[in-house]
């Protein structure tokens, strides 16, 4: 009973955050957002975490609400928009999008692609609502959970992400995954320990004392990374028939309500497991829907059901991404890490005292997907043809217009020269890891103080604060009387160590 009334107050709050966002202000923002998602998730080479991480530092000056409502709407409409290219081009816009292929392509020579757009665009939406009722009604419980974590299990859970970002995304190499975690790892650990206050791997650099930026790190391993990729790519878009008809009809959606159901399932359990993301998501449904149905044979071939399989599941990770984040700030895709990296900045630590810091949080998220899901419906099937005439759009335009936002992003945020430097160096090294066939990995935990590097090289674990004292902490309590040593620089930069004990204080 206390659960049913635990979920009951759950599902009230979120009802009062809906009504309560219903200004012009939100509206405005929430259709405008989903809007350029569509936009740039139509765009082949440009996906939902490169959009949101150019657009943190714009939504830094909003109010928080606005600033969740917009990026959570920008989310949304990058991954569904993602189909249109995928459908009528046979190139996914989106990572997410890339199973759609199969059956939307051979759908729009067949004359059917409004029908497939309208399709995918109406699945996009009911994924996306399946995963925040899950949300709603999960989060609650994995609260009450994660209470119970101390420095051990934290640090353990930071070593989960790692390790199974690597087995998820390098597909039959899990080695290069992990090589990537500890890479991010790594790179986690510059700037000043937090125990200590020692300088780790600055190599001289004051600006590296307080660990890398997030945001120019960020924005160089998605965005700088994915513009050289795409440059050294010549693809001649060929659009395949007319759209035609967009919505269809619904007796076509009745013998698909149980792939639609099972697929939601699979999505929403991906998005919560670190280092899986919309596109495998995507995939494994698919995979799943072709054994389990009873025309698996026409998967491939122009098959409405594969592609709802395909849609449903990766706009259901959204939902499914959201729940650790939430409820541990273990981000389950990287969009859902450029997210977490922007509500950092106003103020709002995502994790197991969310309830008790910012109580009307998580009600205000899933306010905001459902009204970003809604302006997502609206706008996909009204504009299904003119986003088919954005995908005529040159890329020596659109490269030229969108790489001086990625300068302009970086340095905003610290307003440093340094900062563009580095993201530099990150979108060279990720691009190099790119070309030697390293994965994405999976964000991680973030610690309860500062936040530095984030980035597992694309999106890292953030799990070096937690994993670096939470043992030592841990230790320090089950053996006060032990022997503790600290390193620090004096003023000769040489390092010495100095042995105390508990309470003498003098002498550390």
């Amino acid at each position: 009973m206390e659960i049913l009334h635990l979920l009951a107050d759950e599902a009230a709050q979120v009802g009062s955050s809906l009504i309560s966002s219903l200004n012009p202000t939100i509206i405005g923002l929430i259709f405008g957002g989903s809007l350029l998602g569509m936009l740039v998730g139509a765009i082949p080479g440009l996906t939902a975490t490169m959009a949101l991480a150019l657009l943190i530092n714009l939504s830094y000056g909003m109010q928080l609400e606005n600033a969740v409502a917009f990026l959570l709407a920008v989310y949304i409409g990058a991954v569904s928009g993602g189909l249109n290219a995928a459908i009528m081009i046979n190139i996914p816009g989106t990572p997410s999008a890339a199973a759609t292929c199969l059956d939307g392509f051979p759908l729009a020579k067949q004359g059917k692609g409004g029908l497939a757009i309208g399709t995918g665009i109406i699945a996009s939406f009911v994924g996306t609502l399946f995963s925040i009722a899950v949300m709603i009604f999960l989060s609650p419980l994995i609260y009450r959970i994660a209470l119970r974590f101390g420095h051990w299990e934290l640090f353990l859970l930071a070593l989960f992400g790692i390790m199974i970002c690597g087995t998820l995304s390098a597909g039959k190499d899990p080695l290069k995954g992990w090589i990537v975690g500890f890479l991010g790892f790594a790179a986690a650990m510059v700037g000043m320990e937090q125990i200590f206050a020692y300088p780790r791997l600055t190599f001289g650099f004051l600006q590296l004392k307080g660990g890398i930026p997030l945001i120019p790190a960020l924005i160089g391993v998605f965005g700088v990374s994915e513009f050289l990729a795409v440059l050294q790519e010549e693809v001649a878009y060929k659009i395949e028939g007319k759209v035609g008809k967009v919505i269809p009809p619904m007796r076509e959606f009745v013998p698909l309500i149980p792939s639609a159901i099972r697929s939601g399932i699979i999505g929403v359990i991906i998005g919560a497991i670190p280092g899986a993301g919309e596109d495998i998501g995507s995939w494994l449904s698919y995979d799943v829907g072709k054994r389990r149905s009873k025309k698996g044979h026409l998967f491939g071939t122009g098959s409405y059901e594969g592609l709802v399989c395909s849609e449903v599941a990766n706009n259901a990770v959204i939902g499914g991404a959201m729940i650790p984040l939430l409820t541990l700030a273990v981000p389950g895709s990287p969009p859902s890490a450029m997210f977490l990296a922007a509500v950092w900045l106003h103020g709002v630590r995502p994790g197991p005292m969310l309830n008790f810091e910012n109580p009307g949080f998580l009600p205000l998220v899933a306010a905001m997907l459902i009204l970003g899901s809604i302006a997502m419906l609206i706008w996909g099937l009204s504009l299904a043809k003119p986003m088919v005439a954005v995908l005529k759009i040159k890329r020596e335009i659109l490269l030229p217009i969108v790489i001086p936002l990625t300068v302009i992003g970086a340095y905003a945020g610290g307003v440093r020269i340094f900062d563009v430097y580095l993201m530099l160096a990150f979108g060279v090294l990720g691009y190099v890891l790119r070309q030697m066939d390293y994965p994405s990995g999976a964000p991680g935990p973030r610690p309860h103080s500062r936040p530095p590097c984030r980035h597992q090289l694309p999106e890292s674990p953030a799990a070096e604060p937690r994993s670096d004292h939470a043992p030592s902490r841990t230790s320090h309590r089950a053996y006060p009387d032990s022997l503790c040593r600290m390193a620090y620089l004096d003023g000769r930069k040489e390092n010495k160590t100095v042995l105390c004990r508990k309470g003498n204080r003098r002498r550390c």
